[in-house]
């Protein structure tokens, strides 16, 4: 897979990065989110480290990733549930399948 290089801005530093052709809008809007968070960290204090901002970032983004996953997992946990209950109550309708005879 051939990648295309991509300049990103973070705390008014450039940087390249290689992506996968069609994947620049999503590596940029990663770009300005994470700019985001670390201003927001840094607040109106200048002198913290930039490697302890992109840890404190980081760390913020990778808690809210897994609370999300956890959050996905247990809608479909709750789906699976629900479809499991409606496909036996259909199946209390319905009755037992029947067989098709064989030609």
């Amino acid at each position: 897979m051939s990648t295309e290089p991509v300049e990103v801005r973070i705390l008014d530093r450039e940087y390249t990065v290689g992506v996968p052709a069609g994947e620049r809008d999503s590596l940029q809007a990663a770009a300005r989110l994470l700019d985001s968070r670390m201003r927001e960290i840094r607040g109106s204090n200048r002198m913290v480290s930039l490697d302890r901002l992109a840890v404190l970032a980081a760390l913020n983004l990778a808690h809210e990733l897994h609370q999300a996953r956890e959050e996905r997992d247990a809608r479909e946990r709750e789906l699976t549930r629900v479809l499991d209950t409606l496909e036996r109550r259909l199946d209390g309708l319905l009755g037992p399948a029947t067989e098709k005879p064989q030609d």
